[in-house]
């Protein structure tokens, strides 16, 4: 286990990604997927207010409603991280106070639980004074309903001044950010805002870990997603240098008799601040390669393999 940040919450190295719940899982297939993760040592569940809109027939909340059903049918709330999101709902947009708060009641009536471990501000919001934002995130720490605060998709410059704001007005302070990060995508996150992550030690918390499916090995070319649920989110990542990156990743997975995901996930835990990626599993049988990089030691040289190898991609 690890501590998220400054706060007092400790997860396990891989967080349970809830975006296929309501769409490539139906409910059985979701609740066998998270009673194997939480058999598995698991403990730390990602979600989001708008999960899973993008299927067909959906209108968000999907997700946030089958984990809170999961929840009460296994009467085990206080064995689970929740993390949730606020901003992108077509009904709840942007951060706006009102907004935010009546976002969070959602989420939990979803949930059916009167708190929320991990409060994401799910994007930046340049309509609504960041002053706003913060002071309405602090009203929900303090009424009890959220325990901690955390940024995803937030610049380096907005998370500094966020934090700036929460410390100049006795707010609570963000925890955790998560950002798109991978072997094959590492510009959102290495940088100024790795350096704030640094600075103010924040957990960092990647989505997109395995890139959409393409650092699993499953897919080798863009016929491979032909007509699949990943087509449109993994296509852009196969390019000749990723393939390149991927091959690198192959590799080492053989030499030490582990799966493609188990070294890619666990290169990331290798990396500044990384505290539990966020990988998703349509089916229980995908689920041992997650949990096995939460303590599959990279070695040192197969860590500097593949950095450089990712280097040459960038």
């Amino acid at each position: 286990m690890a501590t998220l940040g400054n706060s007092d919450i400790d997860v396990f190295g891989l967080t349970l990604g809830g975006n296929t719940f309501g769409w490539t899982s139906d409910k059985d297939t979701s609740f066998a997927v998270l009673d194997a993760y939480l058999a598995g040592g698991g403990n730390f569940v990602d979600t989001a207010d708008v999960y899973s809109i993008w299927a067909e027939g959906n209108s968000g909340g999907e997700s946030e409603a089958i984990l809170g059903e999961w929840l009460t049918s296994r009467n085990n709330r206080n064995d689970v991280v929740i993390a949730t999101k606020v901003a992108q709902h077509p009904q709840r947009p942007g951060l706006a106070p009102a907004n935010v708060v009546a976002a969070a009641e959602d989420s939990l009536r979803r949930l059916r639980t009167d708190y929320i471990d991990l409060y994401y501000a799910h994007q930046e919001d340049p309509e609504t004074p960041l002053e706003e934002t913060v002071a309405a995130f602090d009203s929900l720490v303090k009424a009890g309903k959220v325990r901690a605060v955390a940024l995803s998709n937030f610049s380096a410059e907005q998370t500094q001044r966020w934090i700036e704001i929460a410390r100049e007005t006795g707010a609570a302070l963000p925890v955790a950010i998560q950002p798109h990060y991978n072997l094959v995508h590492r510009g959102d996150y290495e940088g100024p805002l790795a350096e704030v992550a640094a600075a103010e030690n924040l957990a960092v918390l990647p989505y997109f870990s395995l890139a959409s499916g393409f650092l699993t090995g499953k897919y080798r070319s863009r016929d491979d997603l032909a007509g699949t649920s990943r087509e449109a989110l993994s296509s852009g990542y196969f390019t000749a240098s990723n393939l390149e990156v991927l091959k690198v990743v192959e590799r080492i997975a053989e030499s030490h008799g582990v799966a493609i995901p188990t070294v890619a996930l666990a290169w990331l835990r290798t990396r500044p601040q990384v505290v539990a990626p966020i990988a998703s599993a349509s089916r229980v049988e995908q689920l041992d390669a997650l949990l096995a990089s939460a303590t599959f030691k990279l070695p040192e040289a197969d860590t500097k393999a593949l950095t450089e190898a990712s280097d040459q991609a960038a």
